[in-house]
């Protein structure tokens, strides 16, 4: 596959990642955050019965035992957690350089997501950022990042 295979198409409302990986949308413990990542709908995992957080998403919570849960709602908003610049290519879906950011979610820390910048952008720990969206190949929208313009932030 070349660069140009792997380069973004614009395809609705959200940029299409041509050659990039999907995730599984059909697993029985994520697929209620995939159904809503394709209504651009961020969802987090919450126990029903002692109201914890279940990230990463699994059906039986880890503080109480119990398998009563469901899917809430979340901003959409976070704060930069940690991030790094890959300059070395090492497959040509993945054109050089990009930042892996790590966001931790404003309204619910517990849940830290992570999501690709193209180039080097200047960024900052802690810094605002909110969620966009993108496709995959396969039709499957995940959820990505960029800086919070309104809060100084670079572009994406």
């Amino acid at each position: 596959m070349s660069a140009a295979d792997a380069a973004d198409v614009a395809v609705g409302a959200e940029p299409v990642r041509v050659g990039w990986p999907a995730p599984v949308s059909d697993d029985h413990d994520s697929a209620g955050f995939w159904e809503a990542a394709a209504r651009h709908r961020l969802v987090a995992r919450v126990c029903a019965a002692c109201g914890t957080t279940l990230h990463l998403p699994r059906a039986r919570c880890v503080r109480c035992g119990s398998f009563d849960g469901s899917w809430e709602p979340r901003s959409g908003a976070g704060r930069l957690y940690s991030y790094t610049t890959v300059t070395h290519q090492v497959h040509p879906a993945f054109p050089v350089p990009y930042t892996v950011v790590l966001v931790e979610l404003a309204d619910d820390p517990a849940v830290r997501l992570v999501g690709t910048l193209d180039g080097a952008p200047p960024l900052t720990i802690g810094m605002p950022m909110h969620v966009t969206w993108e496709a995959r190949g396969n039709g499957t929208v995940v959820p990505n990042w960029a800086p919070d313009e309104a809060h100084g932030g670079a572009s994406a």
